[in-house]
């Protein structure tokens, strides 16, 4: 029996990490990635900016096949989850971000377009930015739901199915 794939779940909020309100979005990514059949570690709740990048670096270091952020992807001057992803990251996948900022769309969240999250492959780690809401992360996980396992094994060098 192969090990189960691993995943990290990192909240990137100022507000959660200093306690001033629960994380309610990295639980969601937590349970769907659980859904998937990975074992899960987080959510790990730090900081917007530099506690980012340096959760992810140690992530890919650690060999994590997945990690989903939540927060941190808008337009307010501390969201800079996306500039802490980007100079990991070897390989994008625009067609997941652009996929999950559609989904919101399309269940009436025009505000979904205003998610600067990016995926992609950082060595053999696939890294995934969701908004910061509950509904974003379930959104999120709705479009990853039918592909991600999928990503996972080409990441390793799986063939199509």
């Amino acid at each position: 029996m192969p090990a189960p794939r691993r995943a990290l779940v990192v909240t990137a909020s100022n507000r959660a990490a200093a306690g001033v309100y629960e994380d309610t979005g990295g639980p969601v990514l937590a349970e769907g990635l659980r859904h998937l059949g990975f074992s899960v570690d987080g959510p790990v709740v730090v900081p917007d900016g530099d506690p980012v990048g340096e959760a992810l670096r140690r992530a890919v270091s650690d060999g994590y096949d997945v990690v989903l952020t939540t927060g941190g992807t808008g337009l307010s001057p501390t969201d800079r989850t996306p500039e802490q992803t980007r100079p990991l990251l070897e390989l994008e996948v625009p067609g997941l971000a652009e996929a999950i900022r559609g989904y919101g769309v399309s269940k009436g969240v025009p505000t979904a377009l205003l998610s600067r999250g990016l995926a992609g492959v950082a060595s053999h780690t696939l890294i995934v930015n969701l908004p910061g809401s509950k509904g974003g992360c379930r959104d999120g996980m709705a479009v990853l739901d039918g592909v991600l396992v999928h990503a996972v094994e080409q990441i390793n060098g799986g063939d199509h199915r």
